[in-house]
């Protein structure tokens, strides 16, 4: 018996024979050609095939998963016509007369590394869509093509990881769960499992080739591990525990469709963090009561230029539409030095988390600002749109955004006007929320970074696991505080950062007399449950 550990994706249990996927590796060779024209010729026959093949598995994914894990392959087919990458891999070619599956294996290489250095655990995630659809490019230029994992019975999946065209190649109706070695909470592994509601465990702590198929495994996501041929007195304990868990997953479907109210009649308002449109179908299915943090940075990453005012508009708009009456709220531009869009000519910090980051990089760059309040404004009209500043220290930040804002709205003199709110997610802005207060329509607890900041800890520093607190007194006491001070004006105050959906504070927020909650979509109905419950 051997037990790994690893990250959790879901608080889910799955017991069963271990099915083992072994990952394709194709060896790049760098090869110097005489004709470039007909290399780039060859390219482009490449980026075809992979286009071509990318429509199908879009296809494939509505059928077998949902338009959520389906959407992928149209952000993947988007990549291979981003022009930022393209001349990445033509420019390569072109300078240093190499073969076309080099220069992308390079192009690979280069962005991959953009996005896995970023501070943001989604964006973070993106690093395996850019390698999982360089790699398709790269098997079509050497004819390698698809190729198929086949399962034959249910089993537990155990792999190196698993790219987004792996995932759908699954039959989705035999994976009981999946561990992997590599992988985040937020890869396509991750959103994989939660879309069925399986057990998996990432970035676990075991070697691929000492575990073999046929044998059988345990996944335990309640305690982020994984046990690998378990005595049968452990089989027989987890069977139970499976028992139960089959009969607590249907009695969570009762509370769709019910209000979040605790038994002392507090009503919460149970929103949804997303990242783009196409988590949409995971907030509906589970029935969120709103948006409370749309991020709208994943619109100018991996781009050669920021995104125009149109393209905004229609992701702006197919979010609020979806949504009806529900508030959504949109977070303007956070991203900095760490989250890197090189149009932006942003230079290395040694401290990014503390540099031009979110609201300061804004007001040095108004065009861009102007441009994303002007898309928003646009797509006031379709919705309940809530407009939400990051990063807000002081007053005067809030005076230079209202002249821009007001530039803006004389302009576009939109039908609606959306709710203003900030993010309150540094000490500053906590300790002087009384004043901010008088001049937003709410505040949301951003409450990863108020942790660091307020602990003066990188929250991403791999040794300060053991110091790290996000349940310190100093961090409970600012949120109190914000939240008292919200009251005090008459607006609302909600959370969005990961303690909204730690259980063991629910109590604590609603004391506090938090107004609002905003976690993944996962998380939606065992909040409910827990809120619901709250006494």
């Amino acid at each position: 018996m051997q037990e790994f550990r690893g990250k959790s994706v879901i608080d889910k249990i799955a017991m069963g024979e271990v099915k083992v996927f072994k990952n394709k590796k194709t060896e790049v060779k760098k090869t110097l050609i005489e004709d470039v024209s007909l290399e780039i010729v060859r390219l482009e026959e490449g980026l075809k095939a992979s286009t071509d093949q990318l429509s199908k598995l879009y296809k494939k994914a509505l059928e077998s998963v949902s338009e959520n894990d389906a959407e992928i392959f149209e952000v993947h087919k988007m990549m291979l016509e981003d022009d930022g990458f393209l001349n990445a891999i033509k420019d390569r070619i072109k300078e240093e007369n190499v073969c076309a599956e080099y220069a992308v294996e390079c192009a690979k290489s280069e962005y991959a590394k953009l996005f896995a250095n970023m501070d943001d655990e989604y964006m973070q995630a993106r690093a395996t869509d850019v390698k999982d659809v360089s790699d398709r490019l790269i098997n079509n230029l050497l004819n390698k093509g698809e190729g198929d994992f086949e399962l034959k019975k249910p089993s537990v999946i155990v792999a190196y990881d698993l790219s987004p065209s792996e995932t759908v190649s699954l039959d989705k109706s035999k994976i009981l769960g999946i561990l992997t070695v590599k992988g985040s909470t937020n890869s396509h592994t991750a959103i994989l499992a939660r879309t069925m509601g399986v057990a998996a465990i990432v970035s676990a702590d075991f070697n691929l080739e000492n575990v073999k198929d046929g044998e059988t495994i345990i996944l335990d996501g309640f305690e982020s591990k994984a046990i690998y041929e378990p005595d049968d007195s452990l089989i027989s304990l987890y069977k139970e525990k499976l028992e139960k868990q089959s009969k607590d997953l249907e009695s969570l479907k009762s509370f769709i469709g019910k209000e979040t109210i605790t038994k002392t009649g507090k009503k919460i308002n149970l929103f949804a963090n997303i990242g783009a449109p196409s988590d949409l179908p995971s907030v509906l299915s589970n029935d969120a009561e709103g948006i409370g943090l749309f991020r709208s940075e994943f619109l100018y990453i991996g781009k050669t230029e920021a995104p125009s005012e149109e393209e905004q508009f229609n992701a702006y708009k197919e979010v609020l539409e979806k949504m009806g009456d529900k508030p959504v709220i949109i977070r303007t531009l956070d991203i900095g030095a760490d989250k890197k869009a090189d149009y932006l000519g942003l230079k290395d910090e040694e401290n990014p988390a503390m540099g031009l980051r979110a609201i300061r990089l804004c007001l040095t760059n108004k065009d861009i600002f102007k441009t994303q309040l002007r898309a928003l404004l646009r797509a006031s009209e379709y919705g309940n749109l809530h407009i939400m500043y990051p990063m807000i220290t002081s007053g005067s930040e809030l005076d230079k955004i209202d002249v821009i804002y007001k530039e803006v709205l004389n302009d576009v003199k939109p039908k609606k006007l959306p709710k203003i709110g900030i993010m309150i997610e540094t000490p500053a802005a906590a300790i002087i929320s009384d004043k901010l207060a008088k001049r937003v329509d709410f505040f949301s607890i951003g409450t990863n970074d108020l942790t660091q900041y307020t602990l003066a800890m990188d929250r991403q520093g791999e040794n300060l696991d053991e110091f790290f607190d996000p349940h310190h007194e100093a961090v409970l006491q600012l949120i109190r505080i914000t939240i008292d001070n919200a009251h005090k004006e008459g607006i609302w105050a909600g959370i969005c950062g990961e303690l909204a959906a730690d259980e063991s504070l629910t109590h604590e927020f609603i004391k506090m007399g938090v107004d609002e909650l905003s976690v993944s979509p996962a998380k939606l109905l065992d909040l409910r449950k827990a809120i619901i419950s709250e006494s």
